[in-house]
């Protein structure tokens, strides 16, 4: 009797489940020789998994005595180690705080490995304060909106009664007060306008975001100090991105004009663009995403007013209204993306955030 023989069952690739894991993961040998590397740990490191599988940890990550330490105690003692809150320095992406968890995995006729699981702490906190940025925005402009209405009315109330009594004076003197209350009412108006931010919805289009910046560079270089200057850094691999090329011109002036009021009579400002992979954007994550940069090296922002600099009317000058922020950062929103700042002194980086998903 003739038996089918059994199909063989391949054996399964070690990334391939590692790589449905959202956390980065890593696994070696007892040398440390990577034998395993899941899709997370590629982004978050900056490596390929085809060029690092093979070589030592070290080559990639920097291990200082500690960690180094706490490998080899894993190893050793045949027990899970838990860090929190480590620093740690890729080769080829930026520093970052992360969790780890290294775990020895025994086999009974193999050699001993290890497993490194990595959560990147600082990622995560980013994405947590970004939403409530969005939670607090929105609240921020339903309140507004309230105010607008009950401010606007009885503007128009004045403006209409000044209107009336400035006809039935004849001394044009009286008449000059009445044309203060109106332009004052104007004013006013235009700046609840302002406050209430874009009314329009963007007309997206594919938009060369170099040709932009540069625009925008232009608009600003006749304004400029004698003792500020602004250059260029930009990445030319980046494609065309899907936004109203408007709105990106008024956020990017708004975000430059503010670094120029920073900076007063002196500094540099840098306008600078990179592709980001794999970022999370309005808890959405996108493949690829354009990052426009406008870096100054100016004070940095108040730590007072770190966490607030984009609600309407917080401003850390005397002269400022506090709301050019605020409507960069609308426009952005009603493109899909995001802006984002970091501040230090000698450093405030604005960061807007564009996805490149159904780009031309």
């Amino acid at each position: 009797m003739n038996v089918d023989p059994v199909p063989a069952i391949p054996t399964p690739d070690p990334c391939q489940w590692l790589d449905e894991l959202s956390t980065a993961v890593l696994v070696t040998d007892a040398r440390l020789r990577l034998l395993a590397v899941n899709s997370a740990a590629e982004v978050l490191l900056g490596l390929s998994r085809d060029r690092v599988v093979g070589g030592h940890l070290g080559q990639w990550l920097r291990l200082d005595l500690n960690l180094s330490k706490q490998l080899q105690q894993a190893l050793n003692d045949k027990q899970s180690v838990s860090l929190r809150g480590r620093s740690l320095r890729p080769l080829r992406a930026p520093e970052f705080l992360a969790d780890l968890m290294i775990s020895p995995l025994h086999g009974e006729h193999s050699e001993d490995r290890l497993l490194l699981e990595m959560t990147a702490t600082d990622r995560h906190q980013r994405i947590t304060r970004e939403d409530q940025l969005r939670q607090q925005q929105a609240i921020t402009r339903a309140v507004t909106r309230g105010l607008a209405h009950e401010i606007k009315n009885p503007l128009g109330g004045l403006r209409g009664a000044a209107q009336l009594l400035a006809s039935d004076l004849d001394d044009p003197s009286l008449r000059e007060y009445t044309q203060i209350i109106i332009r004052e009412a104007d004013r006013l108006r235009s700046l609840v306008d302002r406050m209430l931010g874009p009314s329009n919805m963007p007309r997206r289009e594919p938009v060369n975001v170099h040709e932009v910046m540069e625009h925008v560079r232009g608009l600003v270089s006749v304004q400029l100090p004698l003792g500020l200057r602004i250059t260029a850094d930009y990445d030319p691999s980046i494609p065309d991105v899907l936004v109203d090329r408007d709105m990106l011109v008024q956020a990017l002036l708004n975000l430059v004009q503010n670094a120029i009021q920073a900076l007063g009579d002196h500094g540099e400002i840098r306008l600078m663009s990179r592709i980001l992979r794999q970022y999370t954007i309005s808890g959405q994550r996108h493949r690829l995403v354009a990052r426009l940069r406008v870096r100054d090296n100016g004070p940095g922002i108040p730590e007072e007013i770190r966490e607030r600099i984009f609600f309407p009317m917080v401003t850390g000058r005397a002269s400022g209204t506090g709301l050019g922020l605020p409507i960069a950062q609308s426009l952005m929103q009603l493109n899909h993306g995001l802006i984002e700042c970091r501040s230090r002194p000698g450093r405030t980086d604005f960061d807007v955030l564009l996805p490149l998903e159904n780009t031309a």
